[in-house]
C-alpha cells in the first residue's frame, strides 16, 4: 500500500502545481481516484499473455486464416500518458493448434493496458501470438486516435494512426490481401 499513497500524495502535488487546491471539496478525493484508475488502465504489466492463451489451446486441423477483428482497444501514450484507443485486427493460419477466441481480446488487452506506442502495441500482440502458438503466419493492424494529438499539439480532431505487423505467411502478398480484403469488408449482421 505504501506504493499507492506515494502516488496519491505525487497526484496531490500535481493538482497544487495546476493551481488547485486538493484540499478543495471536489478534489479531496481525486488523488485516490486517480491512482486506482491508473492502476486499472496499467494492469497489464502484471499479466502474462503466454499464460492467458496457454489455458486454452486445442490441437486442429485447421490451416485457413482464424480473424477476430474490431477488437476494441484503450490505452495510454507512454508520451504524454494521454489516451489512444481504437481497434486492433489479429488473424493467424494454424500450423496444428489454434487458441480459443476469446483469448484474442485479452491478449489486445494485456498490451494496451500499459504506457505504450501504437506502433510497440501492435508488434507485441503478433510476437506474442507467434510464440503462443507457433502459427504459419500472423498479422495485426492496429487504428487508433490520439488524444495527445487531438488535445494538445497539433491538435487534428478525428485523424487516425494505422499500424500492422505482419508475421510468417502473411508477408506473402496474396496472404496479405487477403487479410487486408476481410479486416476492410463491411460486417452484415442477419
Amino acid at each position: 500500500m505504501k506504493k499507492r499513497e506515494a502516488a496519491e500524495k505525487n497526484i496531490k502535488e500535481i493538482l497544487t502545481f495546476l493551481g488547485e487546491n486538493p484540499e478543495r471539496e471536489g478534489l479531496v478525493e481525486t488523488p485516490k481516484r486517480v491512482a486506482k484508475a491508473y492502476e486499472f488502465m496499467c494492469e497489464g504489466y502484471h499479466k502474462d499473455p503466454q499464460k492467458i492463451m496457454g489455458k486454452a489451446m486445442f490441437e486442429s486441423s485447421n490451416n485457413e486464416m482464424v480473424l477476430v477483428r474490431d477488437i476494441e482497444f484503450y490505452s495510454l501514450c507512454e508520451h504524454h500518458m494521454l489516451p489512444f484507443f481504437g481497434k486492433a485486427h489479429v488473424a493467424y493460419i494454424p500450423d496444428g493448434k489454434v487458441v480459443g477466441l476469446s483469448k484474442i481480446p485479452r491478449v489486445v488487452n494485456v498490451f494496451a493496458r500499459r504506457l505504450q506506442l501504437q506502433e510497440q502495441l501492435t508488434e507485441q500482440i503478433a510476437d506474442a501470438i507467434m510464440e503462443a502458438i507457433n502459427p504459419k503466419g500472423v498479422a495485426v493492424v492496429t487504428q487508433a486516435r490520439h488524444m495527445c494529438m487531438e488535445m494538445r499539439g497539433v491538435e487534428k480532431v478525428h485523424s487516425s494512426t494505422l499500424s500492422s505487423a505482419l508475421r510468417g505467411e502473411f508477408l506473402k502478398s496474396s496472404t496479405r490481401a487477403e487479410f487486408f480484403n476481410l479486416i476492410n469488408t463491411p460486417y452484415h449482421k442477419n
